[in-house]
């Protein structure tokens, strides 16, 4: 079943394990995306420190440093505390209840079959990563999606096996636990809030779908449902169940936000990664900047100045089509091939595009190192806010399962 949009808000969840200063990569592949979205959607960013520890555990010692440097560029990068949530995950700590809940009710081996499970373990051999917590990180993620009915999760190809997972769990979760007692009753009790008009409507749309499985039916009575003023959120929720068959959709289903994968290339023409060495980071001043591009390798077929060269077989021309426009393009074409320019020349508009684009980050990040105290309230502030929706949500949760002792 598809959770219809109108149950909530379009709302994006996205998190960041933190691994102190960004870099680059970081920027036009996740927070530049952010910046957009928060302007677009409600927006959650989240520090996923828990997250950090699936795979880190034995060296957790830098945590709280590296969260720290994080929010700082994410803040200095655009992310605006008035636009988005900004928290820390193990501050929230529904996020842990959730993922308890959901694990009663996950069979293993969906776990077991999310692709990046072997992935990871292959990658990082030197890790023992046996743990109950690695293979259960996946729903972890769930949970921190579902604690929040975010609607759209941002993620790379790479990622949408994790967010279908999640859809299954939310499924699972409703089959189970959303036919409250009395169900029935109370979703006719929730028609008859509609008018006489609206409510007859209602019940020809319904039985024309259920009968006769009219798509067209469905989503004209979803809308019907969705216009109507004097309903709460639970009887919409009832109503959108009673439509198809269902119960009340207690954890919509949230739906893959694809982002296009980061062309953000490395200093030596691999991807852009700490473990490569080859980065350069959001707070890097223009000397460093300098030193870092005037030393990159460069086709090895030029020796001298005057030997031509071939600008694809270049890392440095992978930075051109990041930042540079299509005149500056067809410069270092036209003048690598015939030797017209030389690699000093080709690297300085590189240098220039990265220095201008990250001098204003530089200069807020500064701001915000010299005032801590606006940085921690950001994020008590966004906690705060988080909590607010997510004791919301497992509420409702608690009530499902019977777990709500009065």
């Amino acid at each position: 079943m598809t959770t219809p949009s109108a149950l909530v808000p379009k709302r994006v969840l996205s998190g960041m394990r933190p691994t102190g200063q960004l870099h680059l990569g970081h920027y036009h592949g996740v927070v530049k995306n952010w910046v957009k979205l928060q302007h677009e959607y409600d927006c959650y960013f989240f520090v996923a420190d828990w997250h950090a520890l699936t795979t880190d555990y034995e060296s957790p010692h830098r945590l709280s440093e590296y969260s720290w440097e994080m929010v700082i560029d994410w803040l200095a990068a655009g992310v605006n505390p008035g636009s988005a949530k900004v928290f820390i995950q193990s501050r929230v700590p529904e996020h842990a209840e959730l993922h308890l809940l959901l694990s009663m009710m996950t069979p293993l081996g969906w776990l077991e079959r999310v692709p990046t499970y072997k992935d990871q373990q292959e990658k990082l051999r030197e890790k023992d990563l046996a743990t109950y917590g690695f293979l259960g990180y996946p729903l972890l993620q769930s949970a921190d999606i579902l604690i929040y009915k975010s609607t759209m999760v941002p993620v790379g190809e790479d990622q949408v096996s994790h967010i279908e997972l999640t859809r299954e769990v939310a499924r699972r979760f409703n089959y189970l636990y959303g036919r409250e007692p009395n169900f029935e009753d109370n979703a006719l009790a929730a028609v008859k809030k509609m008018g006489k008009k609206n409510s007859k409507l209602y019940q020809e749309l319904r039985k024309k779908f259920q009968e006769q499985g009219d798509q067209e039916a469905l989503a004209t009575a979803r809308e019907l449902v969705k216009s109507q003023q004097n309903l709460t959120l639970g009887d919409r929720e009832r109503l959108f169940g009673y439509l198809d068959g269902t119960g009340k959709v207690i954890l919509p289903e949230p739906q893959a936000l694809l982002t296009v994968a980061s062309k953000m290339p490395g200093l030596d023409g691999q991807k852009m990664s700490k473990s490569y060495g080859n980065t350069i980071t959001l707070r890097e001043d223009r000397a460093s900047i300098e030193q870092k591009v005037r030393t990159m390798p460069t086709d090895p077929a030029r020796v001298r100045r005057t030997d031509p060269g071939d600008p694809d077989k270049c890392p440095v021309w992978q930075l051109h089509q990041v930042y540079s426009n299509p005149e500056t393009k067809q410069w270092v074409q036209k003048g690598c091939r015939e030797a017209g320019i030389g690699c000093l020349d080709c690297k300085q508009p590189v240098i220039d595009a990265i220095d201008a684009e990250l001098a204003p980050m530089r200069e807020r990040a500064l701001e915000y190192q010299q005032n801590p105290t606006l940085v921690r309230k950001i994020l008590t502030e966004g906690c705060e806010q988080a909590r607010t929706v997510a004791k919301e949500t497992l509420d409702e949760v608690r009530q499902a399962m019977g777990l709500n002792y009065r």
